[in-house]
């Protein structure tokens, strides 16, 4: 959770930052109005809730025909929950998670009053809705989360019970998500409903590794061959990178090792295979996905915090 910070007004991280809470905030609206909503997706959260109750109130009150609105009924909820956050686990929800739990209770009244038929969904196809609101959700989210603030919701939920339970907050987070869903099952008595949901939900935390991290196309390798000088004169040389040798030891020889480590695109991934293959077939070469690479020859960590 975002703590406290002490940005100066105005400054460029200050600016930065507030650019990527209201750009977060926007989106993350959009996806529940125009994909999430109109097929009454739960995608848990106190927006799952909210959605839940929008319908469920239809008719009710006079002057809300349509059901409670869907920000107003989340930020009803996200305010005391960040009020008792504060009360319960002290000063950690700065006042960018305020301002993003209000942005974006605003953004989605907004735009839904905007809309000439809220109810009417943007693409009557609910698996592409779901696809496109989970993808818009997880990038908005991402968003907000490197501004460092937080969704707030079911976040300090779960965090509040771990701090009695002592149990995983990350566990914590899919069990208080997963009852919300159930939620929606139990109101609208429909077994799609859940499953779609579930598919938000799993695209949406892609998306959210994804606007944090950024996409990786990298590779990292661990080699070992007899011939490794050769490799690292063709890692040095031809495709420039760098690499780190490692010592080890055959486990049934005993036999000293020289073993090579280097991150690599996938275009040379197949270079290096390729080359390798011809000067040394018996090697032992391992390829791993990355998904964030940091330091010298790729971002900077220090590029990596400020952004």
């Amino acid at each position: 959770m975002a703590f406290l910070t002490k940005d100066k007004i105005f400054s460029k991280k200050w600016i930065q930052d507030n650019l990527l809470l209201v750009s977060g905030s926007f989106i993350l609206a959009a996806a529940f109005v125009f994909f999430v909503t109109p097929h009454k997706i739960v995608p848990g959260g106190v927006y799952g809730i909210a959605i839940v109750v929008h319908y469920l109130t239809e008719g009710v009150f006079s002057f809300w025909p349509d059901g409670i609105p869907v920000g107003t009924f989340a930020l009803m909820i996200d305010i005391p929950l960040i009020i008792a956050g504060i009360k319960i686990l002290g000063p950690r929800f700065g006042i960018k998670t305020i301002t993003g739990s209000v942005l974006t209770a605003v953004f989605t009244d907004l735009l839904t009053m905007l809309r000439p038929d809220a109810k009417l969904p943007l693409v009557d196809d609910i698996l592409l809705s779901c696809l496109f609101g989970g993808v818009l959700m997880g990038f908005g989210l991402g968003l907000i989360f490197k501004s460092r603030a937080t969704s707030g919701g079911s976040d300090i939920i779960a965090m509040i019970i771990a701090k009695y339970t002592h149990l995983q907050i990350g566990r914590l987070m899919i069990y208080v998500d997963s009852v919300i869903v159930f939620f929606g099952l139990l109101a609208f008595r429909d077994w799609a409903i859940p499953l779609y949901s579930l598919i938000v939900i799993y695209i949406c935390g892609k998306l959210i590794d994804t606007a944090l991290e950024g996409a990786n196309y990298n590779k990292a390798l661990l080699i070992v061959s007899r011939k490794h000088a050769e490799i690292k004169e063709k890692l040095l040389v031809d495709l420039e990178r760098g690499g780190t040798y490692l010592n080890g030891e055959g486990m049934f020889t005993g036999e000293q090792k020289k073993i090579i480590y280097t991150v690599v695109s996938r275009r040379e991934v197949a270079i290096l295979q390729e080359f390798i293959s011809k000067i040394d077939p018996d090697a032992f070469i391992t390829v791993m996905d990355t998904k964030e690479i940091l330091g010298e020859g790729f971002q900077s960590l220090n590029q990596k915090v400020n952004n």
